[in-house]
């Protein structure tokens, strides 16, 4: 059960809802159609949360998030929560179980999620990231840019404790707002926002130049 080259379409959660339930009701159908939506984001999350080290897990930490969401189908209920959520917080749950199997996570204590007092000062690995293009750069060599910035920020990632990591892939794969985080991850909406805040000031030292501000305000949806 590998990702395919189908491409993902635009969540519709109400849709989601409806294909969950008519999966637990038998229809396989079903089940084919939310795969098919959200296949390739679940994928990329996982490869991406587990790291180059534990890269060649991605396949089983998948799958199993698969099955998982087969067994716990007939008890869906969304209470709120999007599926796609709930299908990330699954595969969380199993990357981390993986890491730990394979005696590779990282701490989760105090300084990995605020960075407060006692945490040594983050340096990236290699020179920042400035190699950024002139306004005035042609299309091709904006792609070229776009194209090692992209390789930059995934050597950056793999940088972060894996607190920050985790908290910056949910909430930019799957767009959650800082109290959905929490939920999502199990912790305090301030611990959530303190793990996306620092994950992102790390981003931004180790790309050399800032990236987009995040809103960290809102609470809801």
């Amino acid at each position: 059960m590998k990702p395919t080259d189908a491409r993902l379409n635009i969540t519709d959660d109400a849709q989601d809802d409806a294909l969950v339930r008519a999966f637990a009701a038998g229809d396989a159908r079903a089940f084919d159609a939310l795969y098919a939506r959200h296949e390739q984001a679940l994928y990329r999350f996982v490869r991406r949360l587990l790291g180059r080290d534990l890269a060649s897990q991605a396949d089983e930490v998948f799958q199993d998030t698969w099955l998982r969401m087969i067994q716990a189908a007939p008890q869906w209920s969304p209470q709120g929560a999007r599926f796609r959520t709930w299908l990330f917080t699954i595969a969380h749950h199993r990357a981390i179980d993986m890491l730990r199997r394979g005696g590779r996570e990282q701490a989760w204590g105090i300084d990995a999620d605020t960075g407060e007092a006692g945490d040594a000062p983050f340096a990236p690995a290699g020179e920042p990231w400035l190699d950024w293009p002139a306004p005035s750069a042609v299309a091709p060599e904006e792609l070229a840019f776009w194209q090692r910035a992209g390789q930059r920020l995934l050597s950056c990632l793999e940088e972060l404790p894996l607190p920050q990591k985790a908290a910056f892939l949910l909430h930019h794969e799957d767009d959650l707002s800082v109290a959905e985080l929490a939920g999502a991850l199990g912790i305090g909406f301030e611990t959530a926002k303190s793990r996306l805040r620092y994950g992102l000031s790390k981003l931004r030292t180790c790309m050399g130049a800032y990236l987009p501000a995040a809103d960290l305000k809102g609470g809801g949806a």
